[in-house]
């Protein structure tokens, strides 16, 4: 491992540039397996990597050529019994292991299998039969799917009226780090955490939840494993919090628990490569339109058609470079009215007319609601008489708009396109897509009962909705030119979604969780601009390769200028450099109170500029990904798992660019670790 190197950062982010970079691989550390008796043995085989079956030893091992990567003994394929599964509890792993007073204790027996027999083979399939306590049994399917890759399918076929969980609990190494399962803002090294696979009522920070917005059930291993569970339910990941070896993955099933748990594993020599079979399970990511991956602005509240159409020969005349803008609520009558306020947008087609001569792309903030008020509400009234809503409805999380419209409805699907096209027949672009987080499986252990058209309920649908949403916008869309910017995900959702940005994250350089306290106000931290470039560094190796957060951050706002400063230096080496904050201060305007001021122009133009020259660079990491799967902005510790270190304020982004930025206030100095290669200062 080479020495961390101290070297002094200018105002930007550190950024190196390898001109001889030698080549990441996997660490030398073997899995560190118990013993067990050995027994009849029989292996799938798909390219490098293997399936090893013990039927004597009760156990399966994924295995590249002669070394084991993550072992399934018997014990790895649990089954949450209770007395009986009903249809009103809210089977919800995650209070399993993260208890909250508002849920009582579900009474939940584990058992594991005592026996495994072979039930049959050919040379892409094996079929294990599993003995399990109290006439319980199972069946474990397992097939050779694609090269390096396996699918498993765990099936009880006794006692499936006590079953209401599926848990598998795998042993890796117990020195490699974990990435993957989403979006996560206080580490990029998921070892240690656990995670829910959905949004929860969470009040350790100020926005009330756990900030599960793109929860992604695939986890990587450093020393080249990757497990995908292929569930909509409920989950939650443990990962080494009992033992530094041991992952669990527990999925609530309830009354679906018969269909079984279907979950793939994959092997690659680099785990770099790893994300690659995710995609071939479930689809390559789209790319965004080329000018959304050039720097963008907004502001949270723009006053009227004047303020827009200044802002952009603004940038213009300062030569501030910018390739889009879009306009965020409030700009229509109402939620969603699909019209512009006439008080303040006199003629909308004229002004996006301007705005494309000056070589902008526009785009509008969008949710999936219709105001009962206003110019909204013969829309609502229609969509109520024809069945436009869920069914049956709970509780919703937003305040004042609501039930999301019913994308599953084919009618209610075509009903929104077409409004939708009211706003791209005047030349819009791109929607910034906001909230449909709605679907919450429920209040302690009681379910938050959902019902749409297509007898689909919260059960699943808090992780399908965004995807229905999304789908509704990308579809209207063009191919070529059109983009998306999605707060909410889920797998299979890199499809549809364009870039995820992360919500509302303090305008601060703060962490999550941290104690703020300023003047009379006081809050516990969502984070900051370290949150932030965690959430991306975290989405890349899970499906998601664009990100971009509101540069500058949204709580609390304005950022004052060393926060805006330090914030785009970081943003310009990403995959997205937006900025927009909820005080609509924008880097031209000077102001005594945040110290936005000559200095700051000039270096947010620096910064820009460097995004818009970066392009052709990260354009060709992004048509690559279908292909190789690697994520753009990389983790050192993925990138690099022989370094034995896995910094969240470090990363490469694409093979030739290490990134180190500064996200400690008043910080001037920093260490770096540097990759193996030859390495010189960008600057």
């Amino acid at each position: 491992m080479p020495r961390p190197v101290r070297k002094a950062s200018r105002l930007g982010a550190l950024a190196m540039l390898t001109i001889a970079a030698g080549s990441a691989s996997c660490s030398n550390d073997e899995t560190t397996a118990s013993p067990k008796p050995s027994g009849p043995r029989i292996s799938l085989t798909s390219g490098k990597a293997s399936l090893v079956v013990d039927l004597g030893g009760g156990e399966v091992d994924l295995a590249r050529g002669d070394r084991t990567l993550l072992r399934f003994p018997l014990d790895a394929l649990e089954l949450g019994t209770v007395p009986a599964v009903d249809d009103i509890t809210n089977y919800d792993p995650y209070r399993l292991y993260v208890p909250n007073p508002v849920y009582g204790a579900l009474p939940v027996t584990w058992v594991d299998p005592t026996s495994a027999t072979l039930a049959s083979s050919t040379a892409t399939h094996l079929a294990i039969e599993l003995t399990y306590p109290n006439g319980i049994a199972a069946t474990l399917n397992l097939d050779a799917s694609a090269p390096q890759s396996f699918s498993a399918k765990l099936v009880p076929t006794k006692g499936v009226d006590t079953i209401a969980f599926f848990r598998l609990r795998p042993r890796g190494d117990a020195k490699e780090g974990f990435y993957g399962l989403g979006e996560s803002y206080d580490d990029v090294n998921q070892r240690g955490k656990v995670r829910a696979m959905q949004l929860e009522f969470d009040t350790s920070t100020e926005s009330g939840h756990n900030e599960a917005h793109v929860p992604i059930p695939m986890l990587l291993g450093t020393t080249g494993w990757g497990i995908f569970v292929e569930s909509r339910f409920p989950g939650a990941f443990a990962v080494a919090k009992d033992a530094p070896d041991l992952v669990e993955a527990a999925f609530g099933t309830g009354k679906a628990s018969a269909e079984g748990l279907t979950f793939h594993v994959f092997a690659e020599e680099r785990p770099i490569d790893l994300p690659r079979h995710y995609y071939d399970l479930t689809g390559a990511p789209l790319l965004p339109a080329r000018w959304a991956l050039g720097p963008w602005v907004w502001r949270d509240e723009n006053k009227n058609q004047a303020q827009v159409e200044s802002d952009l020969a603004t940038m213009r005349a300062k030569d501030l470079p910018a390739t889009g803008y879009w306009i965020d609520h409030p700009y229509s009558t109402a939620i969603e009215s699909f019209d512009f306020d006439p008080a303040k947008f006199t003629d909308p087609k004229s002004m996006i007319d301007k705005a494309h001569d000056l070589g902008f792309r526009m785009a509008l903030w969008h949710v999936p609601y219709l105001e009962d008020a206003g110019a909204a509400k013969s829309l609502h009234d229609e969509a109520v008489t024809k069945g436009y809503f869920p069914p049956e409805n709970g509780l919703v999380l937003n305040k004042d708009w609501g039930v999301p419209l019913d994308f599953t409805n084919p009618a209610a699907f075509t009903f929104w396109q077409d409004h939708v096209r009211t706003y791209t027949f005047l030349g819009v672009e791109g929607f910034k897509l906001d909230y449909a987080e709605d679907v919450l499986l429920g209040i302690g252990n009681k379910r938050n009962v959902w019902r749409f058209s297509d007898g689909s309920d919260e059960r699943t649908m808090h992780s399908e909705y965004p995807l229905h949403y999304h789908r509704v916008y990308g579809e209207t869309l063009p191919k070529e030119g059109g983009f998306l910017l999605c707060r909410a995900g889920a797998y299979g959702d890199q499809k549809n979604v364009s870039v995820i940005w992360p919500g509302d994250l303090d305008a601060r350089m703060v962490k999550v969780g941290e104690k703020v306290k300023e003047g009379s106000d006081s809050w516990v931290a969502v984070g900051g601009l370290a949150a932030s470039m965690i959430a991306g560094l975290s989405l890349g190796p899970s499906g998601f390769p664009f990100y971009g957060a509101d540069t500058g951050g949204y709580r609390h706002s304005p950022p004052d200028k060393e926060t805006f400063v330090r914030w785009f230096e970081q943003t310009a080496l990403s995959t997205v450099m937006q900025s927009g904050n909820s005080a609509s201060t924008v880097a031209w305007e000077p102001d005594a109170t945040t110290g936005y001021d000559d200095e700051l122009l000039e270096l947010y133009r620096t910064y820009t500029r460097l995004h818009l020259r970066l392009f052709p660079y990260e354009w060709t990491y992004a048509t690559n990904l279908a292909k190789d799967g690697r994520p753009i902005q990389r983790p050192l510790g993925l990138a690099f798992p022989e370094l034995g270190v896995h910094p969240s304020d470090e990363y490469l982004f694409g093979d030739s660019l290490l990134v180190a930025p500064v996200v400690e206030r008043g910080q001037t100095k920093r260490d770096v670790v540097f990759p193996p290669g030859r390495w010189l200062d960008y600057w």
